[in-house]
């Protein structure tokens, strides 16, 4: 398949720029957050607390793995790489792109917002996220075709540097 898969962590830019990527270059463009969101009937953090971290990770899973696409541009949510059977599924739907930004960076994107109101998916009580960045960074790279490091990039740029990595 021909499909373009942005992963990474949360606040990294993966569905601002994927949408922005997807007009650029004239795909499609699916937020895997919102085909779950669409499922379930409720947001992220509703899910989370009705049915808890580990339930919600087989949903993210099972909405992942039976994901199809033909030239789209695919956001998933940052807890995705949790899921083997999505990740080899998305695997064989196109390039997964990891899109890297540090924990500073991530920090101050973040700041003053409250994590669990984003939906983020955090597998214990007190997680930082310092913790959720050592966790995760690790598995985005395992799974990654292409990593592109947006540190310090402004969103023109990102998506510039997207749109190349997507040509290779």
């Amino acid at each position: 398949m021909n499909n373009i898969i942005l992963i990474g962590m949360p606040a990294s830019g993966k569905s601002t720029a994927g949408v922005l990527l997807a007009k650029n270059i004239g795909y499609g463009y699916i937020d895997c957050d919102l085909l779950i969101q669409n499922e379930q009937k409720a947001l992220l953090c509703d899910i989370i607390s009705r049915v808890g971290v580990q339930e919600f990770i087989k949903i993210e899973e099972k909405v992942n793995a039976e994901l199809w696409a033909e030239r789209c541009v695919i956001s998933t949510g940052g807890s995705v790489v949790y899921g083997e059977r999505a990740m080899a599924h998305l695997k064989t739907l196109g390039k997964i792109i990891y899109i890297q930004v540090g924990l500073e960076e991530l920090e101050r994107r973040l700041k003053g917002k409250d994590l669990f109101s984003r939906g983020v998916v955090m597998k214990n009580l007190g997680t930082t996220l310092a913790d959720l960045y050592a966790e995760r960074a690790p598995l985005y790279e395992k799974y990654a075709d292409l990593i592109v490091n947006c540190q310090s990039n402004t969103l023109d740029e990102t998506v510039e540097m997207l749109i190349e990595a997507a040509k290779n």
